[in-house]
């Protein structure tokens, strides 16, 4: 028998594979894009006539062109089998998604949403403060507030990002500029303490005035 989960949200899709896996109880096989070629042929192969009944997680195999097209030639071997397999991919194109359809039990897609592939990471506010550009990063710092980042995960990423900026850093003006926001970052959440002042409101003077 054969399943198949697709999507580009990752964790939805593992999960629910995950969870249809532990709901059979029985033993797991797992093999990925970095298992070797044989350990995807033994895989393939089933448990035997004799052999006791498997899970079988084929994990992204997409990744690797070789162990693919071992899966993509024996899906109807793979649908006939008393073993169960899973296969999870990120993506497919329409004729392989058309094919898998053809040979599996269910096909289940877990796509992220437009709006969430659209929303800039927390990441991006290093970029915005490693440009200068002190507009971009207040929206997006009140963006990350608005869906329940805390204002300590956001410091932590910022002081990161600054590391690596005077890590990169190629001449003394730009050096002299990361080790200034990298003291003036670490010493943010003494003196918010100190004067009784929310970390969110220190990061948003920290941004307006010295960026």
């Amino acid at each position: 028998m054969l399943h198949v989960f697709l999507g580009t949200d990752k964790s939805k899709a593992l999960a629910a594979l995950n969870i249809a896996v532990s709901k059979l109880g029985i033993s797991v096989v797992r093999v990925s894009d970095a298992s070797s070629i044989e350990d995807v042929r033994a895989a393939l192969a089933g448990g035997g006539m004799f052999g006791e009944k498997r899970s079988v997680v084929l994990d992204r195999l997409s990744d690797n062109e070789e162990t693919w097209g071992l899966v993509l030639a024996q899906l109807l071997a793979l649908q006939e089998q008393s073993d169960t397999f899973f296969i999870y991919e990120e993506k497919v194109d329409a004729a392989t998604k058309k094919l898998l359809q053809k040979y599996a039990e269910k096909v289940e897609v877990f796509d992220t949403s437009k709006a969430a592939r659209a929303r800039p990471t927390v990441f991006s506010l290093v970029n915005h403060m490693n440009a200068g550009d002190k507009k971009k990063l207040w929206v997006g710092y009140q963006q990350e507030l608005s869906i329940g980042n805390a204002p300590e995960a956001i410091h932590g990423t910022l002081f990161w990002g600054v590391k690596q900026a005077l890590l990169n850093a190629r001449d003394a003006q730009n050096v002299q500029h990361s080790k200034r926001l990298l003291a003036e970052l670490a010493e943010l959440p003494h003196e918010s303490r100190r004067h009784g002042e929310e970390l969110e409101y220190a990061l948003e003077r920290f941004i307006l005035s010295r960026v």
